[in-house]
């Protein structure tokens, strides 16, 4: 049975649609995986050393060791992608590294990077909200707000 699809395609638009597909190159699935979880890997083995870093001489235990160590693989992120680097890592790689927390923080700075000169307001926040969500970049915003006002509050108070 024909779809619908090709029911509306005349014969030349078929003809040329195989045409193009037998033309089309192989995409190496294999290769795309390989690189994918090599970088992939290389980020986690590079945000386990950091954070046995923190544990071995910032004497935090493991639990408190992860914020950290999230914040410092995000600043590595921002700070390749403002030197263009990690979209290169990014090409070569794929999925590898767009899925940490990395990549999270590529797109988020490649955003701003490119519309910044729209301006504060509507280039880079703007579009830093288009593309992270308003929730996810509010609730990051909101999150250091509230942990640096934390942290001043109990610096000045005394704290525990």
């Amino acid at each position: 049975m024909v779809s619908k699809k090709e029911k509306k395609t005349m014969p030349v638009q078929r003809d040329y649609q195989q045409l193009a597909s037998q033309l089309e190159p192989k995409r190496p699935a294999f290769i795309n995986c390989l690189r994918a979880f090599l970088v992939g890997g290389c980020i986690c083995i590079l945000g386990q050393a950091i954070q046995d870093m923190f544990v071995r001489w910032a004497g935090f235990d493991k639990q408190q060791a992860s914020n950290p160590t999230v914040a410092v693989l995000i600043l590595i992120s921002v700070i390749l992608t403002s030197l263009g680097v990690y979209d290169k890592i990014a090409q070569w790689a794929g999925a590898g590294s767009a899925v940490p927390v990395t990549g999270f923080a590529n797109a988020m700075a490649s955003a701003a990077i490119e519309h910044r000169s729209e301006g504060l307001v509507l280039g880079v926040g703007g579009n830093m909200f288009k593309v992270a969500g308003a929730v996810i970049v509010f609730g990051t915003f909101a999150a250091f707000v509230v942990g640096v006002l934390t942290w001043i509050i109990e610096g000045v108070g005394g704290g525990s």
